[in-house]
């Protein structure tokens, strides 16, 4: 399974804005886009989206170089006030998981 995630710094004051449109969840179903699992974390300062599955590169490379889907265009034009510069896309360096029992 790979992982990836898109970190975006917050403007200030603007988590109250982004924790109500974290609530809706995203803008496309995550299945037929072929994903296994999808978290956002928010803090005061910044928002974390991290996908997995099989295929995520593709899948996160299609959503941000091509973000035709009328549903995702809307919801980006949505972030785009409360984002300050530009979000970055991380990969995980390390990880570690416990030995199922």
């Amino acid at each position: 399974m790979r992982r990836v995630a898109i970190v975006a710094r917050l403007k200030s004051n603007a988590e109250e804005q982004a924790a109500e449109l974290l609530e809706n969840g995203p803008p496309f179903d995550l299945q037929e886009k072929g994903l296994q699992r999808h978290v956002a974390y928010l803090s005061a300062g910044e928002v974390v989206f991290v996908f997995e599955g099989p295929e995520v590169d593709v899948v996160i490379d299609d959503m941000v170089g091509y973000p035709f889907e009328p549903e995702l265009r809307a919801a980006l034009d949505r972030w785009r006030p409360l984002i300050e510069g530009y979000p970055r896309i991380a990969r995980p360096v390390y990880e570690w998981e416990r030995d199922a029992m």
